[in-house]
């Protein structure tokens, strides 16, 4: 009967374990997702505020910083904004930024009343506009960071079909230029307990599309405070289980703007690339009832095969797919020096992506347990 109850126990205790992942990712995912953090973005200090949060995890968990200053490691570029009044009317009814409509990243400033001309059957241009004004019907709306101002302002609509003629917009668009906005990379490491001269990375974008207005924010739950959570996951993890390898942990800024924190990570040869082992880029981690797609897994072989043994003895994701080089997250400037590495999302689950939508409540967690048991499997067998 006693060994009944102990087995029973350590039944409970194992499950209790790793519902404490889960709940550490759900906790940290709601942090991020907060207004305090205004979308990880350029308005309100966001991003400022989110590199604070995780580096006070780091310095919770143990883990010691990359460079002698800190865990910062800072580079700046120039990013457009939209910081102040953001109105549309459309045949003379209020919208509503972010649900409604949104102005491409890109986009002027631009205030006034115009008449539209249908140019096709999705896109109408203003007349007698001070500059080009074009507006657009979709069928989702997909937000995302520009680094300069065009000479033009780019409106787009959601049309849930109840737009058949559109005959005047007045607006109010605000944009400003922030010049040399200063990011910063997060970098920790961890020790081995053999082999300090090898490195295993894990890597995941912190920053997201931030806000646009006074109100409006983009959470960036899937992309990628799920990322985050994990790498923060691995941390807590390799620091109660040092790892035969030393064990490097990058969050990178500048990721929605054009993987931009990555490359100049890699251009400043910040860590040799040479004695990278391998490196793991995850991003989109919060949903998972279709398995995981595995970026590069067709350029290095015998690595992906080593994480096909791990799921397959272990029975943890419904299917691995693969896919070749992509220019789509921070892994790439790595490949491109020769890095092996993987870049490792979720699939299936929900569709909110780049999108107000994009919110820690609806995020599913559905492979999470089971991919951070992948990963840290894999480690194992490289």
């Amino acid at each position: 009967m006693k060994k009944i109850v102990f087995i029973s126990f350590l039944i409970l205790n194992s499950s209790f374990l790793i519902s404490q992942d889960s709940l550490y990712a759900r906790l940290v995912i709601k942090k991020l997702t907060s207004k305090e953090f205004y979308g990880r973005g350029y308005l309100n200090n966001g991003l400022d505020e989110a590199a604070k949060f995780i580096s006070a995890e780091l310095k919770r968990f143990k883990a010691e910083p990359l460079f002698t200053t800190g865990y910062f490691q800072w580079f700046d570029f120039d990013v457009n904004t939209f910081p102040n009044k953001i109105n549309v009317k459309l045949n003379g009814k209020l919208l509503k930024p972010g649900i409604d409509f949104i102005p491409t990243p890109e986009s002027s400033s631009i205030k006034g009343k115009y008449k539209l001309a249908k140019k096709d059957s999705v896109n109408y241009l203003a007349e007698n506009s001070p500059l080009p004004l074009v507006v657009s019907l979709k069928r989702k709306l997909t937000f995302s960071v520009a680094t300069n101002s065009a000479s033009y302002c780019a409106i787009e609509i959601l049309n849930m079909n109840q737009y058949k003629d559109l005959k005047t917009i007045d607006l109010n668009i605000e944009s400003k230029v922030l010049t040399k906005y200063i990011n910063k990379n997060i970098c920790a490491f961890t020790k081995g307990t053999e082999n300090n001269d090898t490195v295993i990375m894990f890597t995941a974008h912190y920053d997201h599309l931030g806000g646009i207005g006074k109100k409006t924010f983009f959470p960036g739950a899937n992309d990628n405070a799920s990322g985050v959570s994990m790498v923060l996951n691995l941390i807590k993890y390799y620091s109660q289980n040092p790892p035969k390898y030393k064990m490097v942990f990058v969050f990178f800024a500048g990721e929605e703007a054009g993987l931009i924190g990555s490359k100049y990570f890699v251009d400043n040869n910040t860590v040799d690339l040479t004695k990278i082992k391998f490196l793991i880029n995850l991003d989109l981690l919060g949903t998972g009832i279709d398995g995981i797609m595995v970026v590069n897994s067709t350029e290095f072989k015998p690595q992906f095969e080593k994480l096909k043994k791990v799921n397959d003895e272990q029975g943890l994701v419904k299917e691995i797919k693969q896919r070749g080089k992509a220019h789509n997250s921070d892994h790439y400037w790595f490949s491109e020096k020769g890095v092996p590495c993987f870049f490792i999302y979720t699939l299936g689950g929900i569709k909110a992506y780049h999108d107000v939508f994009d919110i820690e409540k609806t995020l599913p967690l559905t492979g999470y347990s089971n991919v951070f048991k992948l990963l840290t499997g894999f480690v194992k067998v490289l």
